[in-house]
């Protein structure tokens, strides 16, 4: 906890009692919020190690959340709070009106009302869990005064149903925000202003930079051990997720990451087996072409040889002013296959997607208490995980690989990966696949997978599934990717794995796309005449990556220089590339032109002169970690003190994945997105785990625990987790119970 935050038990008690008429705990009955409150948490001891980490302890489940939500917003309540307001469709309301058309793309999917119904049918102990996280969140703002919420001054339970399943690749985030209000838009008598994701640019090659994550298991007759060991490696934006440890006298115990307010661990593992999800899986989204007419005051669209009415639902959406508060109110319109979200060609787009979040929070809390892969294979089958695979290691000597989780049956004979024709019923979902319909892995005779957001027909190499066997909705990606090539490279044909092999395999230096797109400029430069000026211009740049063996390092100019090429020469490569069909990469290697090529090395070159004064600068003085505040989207300043890292870009096929998203205003590059949380688990008799996060996981720059994990994070040095209670116990710097 920063020091800012703490306060004392006494205090806590007052403060506690202060909420309720009476003004005396002691004097309320126990059904009272605030007594409720102050007597969960006397059930709840929370152990702050050298790193931090909260290991948190509960009598029951319930108490067990609440008080790993309570530490959550320890150590970063606008994180938490951010993202609720985010889920619920409300953040215009604290940021202005440049954000109504993400809170009307939450709305057409989350329906407060619809939440409160399923939290009143919810099963008991789901409903505990779900009060106990409300309870968890109300008491810290009761102990914690100092702490000003920019707009949610009350959880409800129902509420956690709003953020149900923690994926950051969120379907309802594919939803184009600038199509979104291109339709909707003029229907609400506003104005057309992009909003703060959508801009006029041509969009990257590679996507999200750097996109993915990577998770690997081997079986136990690769390693030294005889242990079967997971790789839990996601690449998301820093400080997205912290590491947290929760355990209870009803049989929990799971470490991992949690996303900021949610209380089950989302990527971790517990004494018996662990888990690791990647963004990809099947198709799990349809748009569906509506053919629309006017009729009366309302539409209709075609379906069949019929027609059906448009269902029009009046959506409000309150925005922040500098005057107060204002409002836009739109008519939003669905069809039976959901919110209408653009239009195309004269027809409204309807997206269909999955939308139970009642299934899908049993699920994401379920797995963290499964024990064997039975158990965990059965949570499962509610198949609600709709946009992650899952990589799966246990202390029985299982690994498997569940490509998907939540695929619809669909008529084969339909490319569903275009819009279609929303009148005819052959478009129509035919339920679910089973997961036994699904791509999935159990022990490969290789005794290893993996998945990088790539296909599932490299998973597991000659023993991986094959492409002709699955109707092709089955995976959302056409082909394998560079960390993919990657990893095949460093899982196969090895049997001496141990934690720190796992790890070093995880952190190799390898960049396969560099192979790929650097000989080509060389040998352009070779075909040059010398009367060329690029001939001479080039002569250095060209020798220092023909003597380069592809690898990322701290003192590698090389590297820098590929970098900056790299860059450029996807940029310039990109429209031709999908003109093409072919992957950026691919192209670049066998049809780019050498006159592209040199080019875009020129200017690379040229670049890195402009902003350092030479070309010739190691990777680690232009590749940077830095941490100077808290806030969400914090900026970065060259003239602040910062870390050299040695990884580079996941869209060069490093598996340490390490790059900067946004607009960049320094001259140097900071990391705010890639390798965040990132764990090495064995499962013996007992569990050994390392792990490193990036940063560290409070928001307070006044924190020991704000950078505290940075130096360990820029280098890849893992600290080892303590998991068992003797070991907690031992590293604890500080035992307290909520509200002290």
């Amino acid at each position: 906890m920063t020091p800012s935050l703490r306060c004392s038990a006494a205090t806590a008690l007052l403060l506690v009692a202060s909420l309720s008429p009476a003004g005396s705990l002691a004097a309320q009955p126990a059904t009272t919020p605030s007594a409720r409150w102050a007597e969960q948490a006397k059930r709840v001891t929370i152990m702050r190690d050298q790193y931090g980490v909260a290991h948190v302890y509960g009598k029951t489940d319930a108490d067990a959340v609440f008080g790993m939500v309570y530490a959550q917003a320890e150590d970063d309540f606008p994180r938490v709070e951010t993202n609720y307001i985010n889920a619920l469709g409300r953040l215009a309301e604290v940021e202005g009106e440049r954000e109504i058309w993400r809170d009307l793309r939450m709305k057409l999917f989350i329906d407060t009302l619809e939440l409160k119904k399923q939290f009143a049918v919810s099963p008991a102990p789901m409903k505990a869990l779900m009060t106990a996280w409300a309870d968890a969140l109300n008491y810290f703002l009761a102990t914690h005064p100092q702490v000003k919420p920019r707009l949610l001054t009350r959880y409800e339970p129902w509420m956690a149903l709003s953020f149900s399943e923690g994926s950051i690749g969120g379907d309802i985030e594919s939803v184009n925000l600038r199509a979104l209000e291109q339709f909707y838009g003029p229907r609400a008598g506003g104005t057309a202003s992009p909003s703060r994701d959508e801009v006029d640019a041509e969009p990257s090659p590679f996507g999200t930079e750097p996109g993915g994550s990577n998770g690997f298991a081997v079986a136990p007759q690769n390693t030294v051990n005889g242990h079967a060991l997971l790789m839990i490696n996601p690449h998301t934006s820093f400080y997205f997720r912290p590491e947290i440890h929760m355990v209870s006298e009803d049989g929990l115990n799971a470490y991992g990451a949690v996303t900021w307010g949610q209380f089950f661990i989302y990527q971790g593992f517990n004494e018996r087996l662990g888990w690791m999800h990647t963004s990809g899986g099947g198709d799990v989204i349809d748009e569906y072409l509506e053919t629309v007419t006017p009729k009366g005051k309302g539409f209709t669209y075609r379906y069949g040889t019929g027609s059906r009415p448009v269902v029009a639902r009046t959506i409000r959406l309150p925005y922040k002013t500098a005057n107060g508060m204002a409002e836009k109110v739109v008519t939003a319109y669905f069809t039976h296959h959901g919110p209408v979200i653009r239009e195309q060609g004269g027809k409204w787009v309807a997206v269909k997607m999955m939308n139970n979040p009642l299934e899908a929070i049993q699920q994401s809390y379920g797995r963290t208490k499964a024990r064997t892969f039975d158990e965990f294979k059965q949570v499962m089958t509610r198949r609600t995980n709709s946009s992650n695979n899952t990589v799966y290691a246990d202390a029985d000597g299982v690994i498997a690989y569940f490509h998907g989780n939540f695929i619809p049956k669909r008529d084969t004979s339909i490319d569903f990966r275009r819009p279609v024709d929303g009148s005819d019923p052959r478009t129509e979902w035919q339920g679910l696949h089973t997961l036994d319909e699904m791509i999935l892995l159990k022990n490969p005779s290789n005794g290893w997978l993996m998945n990088t957001n790539n296909w599932p027909f490299t998973a597991a190499g000659a023993n991986s599934p094959k492409i002709g066997d699955w109707p092709v909705y089955m995976s959302e990606q056409r082909e394998d990717n560079p960390r993919g090539v990657h990893a095949v490279r460093v899982l196969q044909n090895r049997k001496d794995f141990t934690l720190d092999h796992l790890i070093g395999a995880a952190y190799d230096s390898y960049l396969p796309a560099m192979e790929q797109i650097v000989p080509p400029v060389v040998k352009a430069w070779d075909a040059l005449p010398d009367t060329d000026p690029l001939k001479a211009k080039l002569v250095v740049p060209v020798r220092t990556l023909r003597g380069w063996d592809y690898r990322f390092g701290v003192a590698s100019v090389a590297m820098t220089l590929a970098n900056a090429y790299g860059e450029d020469i996807t940029a310039a490569s990109g429209a031709a590339a999908r003109q093409a069909g072919l992957p950026v990469l691919d192209f670049i290697a066998t049809r780019a032109q050498s006159a592209a090529l040199l080019a875009a090395l020129a200017k690379a070159s040229d670049r890195l002169t402009a902003d350092f004064g030479s070309w010739q600068m190691p990777w680690g003085d232009v590749n940077r970690f830095q941490r100077l505040s808290g806030e969400i989207g914090a900026g970065f300043d060259d003239s602040k003190p910062s870390l050299p890292v040695p990884f580079a870009s996941a869209n060069w096929g490093s598996l340490a994945a390490y790059g900067q998203t946004g607009v960049r205003t320094t001259k140097k590059y900071y990391g705010n997105r890639g390798n965040s949380f990132v764990a090495a688990v064995e499962f013996g008799p007992k569990v050994r785990a390392k792990s490193v996060l990036a940063g560290g996981v409070n928001a307070d720059p006044s924190s020991p625990y704000f950078f505290n994990q940075g130096e360990r994070y820029a280098t890849g040095q893992f600290k080892d987790v303590s998991f068992y209670r003797a070991d907690v116990e031992k590293h604890a710097v500080r035992t307290y119970q909520p509200g002290q």
